[in-house]
């Protein structure tokens, strides 16, 4: 039982159709991480497109064309991003294209400028690396929408420049920068996300406040799972205890981290966080993440099952321990299945037999 379980997590890490992650042109370890990631951006009127500007080498016909198309058939909605592979030939490749239509606000004085506004585009990478990411993209592109209040943007060179040529770095690379940051101690992170333990991150910027957020946020099974109000009640159960926070003090390199708790589960995928970080692949980086958090859910679903059989055969209840004994991460499973029992009065006895087998010593 346990060789099955090691072969299917190792199939979790082994992340399907690696090499199309691994090609993406992507400067070395140690320096400045930048995909050749450009962004192009026009004024959208009745049916004609205006460039407004473009990091891009020279304008290029293949987008303004595909971009036409898509509107035309009515395929980009506002405030919704879509993305695809387009043919460039300047530089002379395919890549990843993020689109968004940002419509102009409608007023008294234009009641029909419904359809009229800007088109965002963010070009980089492939297609299956940017699908990797379509709510940070799409995030992204709202905070634009204060700054594209006038056709001419007379704060082109100010604000949308700026912050259009960060697109990249602020959408795609929160996940490199903070396996960078605190590097094997990942597994205390990703195992806070898990168990719904708050982290708190002192002696920082706010934008590396932001980005262990928002780590958390993307490794957290919050909203995932069949029914939400496991996770609520979880979460209200660890804020009420202030003293289980998770502490990262960036006053040291690396960080120092308090109350840090991990499991052997989490252990696990330390070396496939750190190779993806090593080779400056966001979107492999993305990829192990997510297939982390569906490891977790597989494992989840599986205690289910044997919890409700444990209710009628002892040997469920056999099966329950050896599953939790091999899994390597037990404590989490059967906190949420706690959680989630909590009105069960049959399931909650088993779990609590289960949690006392789990607190045993291991026999020698």
């Amino acid at each position: 039982m346990f060789a099955s379980q090691t072969s299917s997590f190792q199939d979790s890490i082994d992340v399907e159709d690696r090499d199309d992650y691994d090609s993406e042109e992507i400067t070395g370890y140690g320096q400045k991480v930048q995909l050749n990631s450009y962004y192009t951006i026009y004024l959208y009127q009745g049916t004609s497109l205006t460039l407004i500007d473009s990091s891009l080498p020279a304008e290029a016909p293949e987008l303004r064309t595909y971009i036409s198309r898509r509107l035309s058939k009515g395929a980009l909605l506002g405030g919704m991003g879509n993305i695809a592979t387009v043919e460039l030939s300047i530089p002379e490749q395919a890549v990843g294209c993020y689109c968004c239509l940002l419509e102009q606000e409608r007023s008294p004085e234009q009641p029909d400028a419904d359809g009229n506004g800007h088109v965002i585009c963010f070009l980089g990478g492939s297609e299956k690396g940017l699908n990797l990411y379509p709510l940070e993209l799409d995030k992204y592109v709202q905070g634009l929408r204060n700054s594209l209040q006038t056709p001419e943007l007379q704060n082109l060179e100010t604000e949308v420049r700026p912050y259009l040529s960060r697109w990249y770095e602020e959408s795609v690379m929160h996940i490199h920068r903070v396996v960078q940051l605190v590097q094997s101690s990942i597994s205390f992170l990703l195992h806070a996300a898990l168990s719904h333990t708050q982290v708190e991150v002192t002696n920082s910027d706010d934008r590396t406040k932001a980005d262990v957020s928002r780590f958390i946020k993307a490794a957290s099974l919050q909203g995932l799972s069949q029914q939400d109000p496991t996770a609520a009640s979880l979460c209200k159960a660890v804020s009420e205890d202030r003293h289980s926070d998770l502490l990262l003090d960036c006053s040291t390199s690396p960080p120092t981290l308090l109350n840090a708790v991990s499991n052997r589960f989490c252990d696990d995928w330390i070396q496939a966080f750190l190779n993806a970080a090593e080779r400056s692949n966001p979107f492999l980086l993305r990829q192990i993440l997510e297939n982390f958090k569906l490891k977790a859910i597989q494992d989840m679903n599986s205690l289910k099952r044997f919890v409700r059989q444990a209710e009628t055969s002892h040997y469920a209840l056999f099966r329950c321990c050896q599953f939790l004994q091999g899994c390597g991460n037990g404590d989490v499973l059967l906190q949420n299945a706690r959680a989630e029992h909590s009105e069960l009065p049959e399931a909650c006895s088993i779990i609590s037999v289960l949690e006392e087998f789990l607190q045993e010593p291991a026999p020698a």
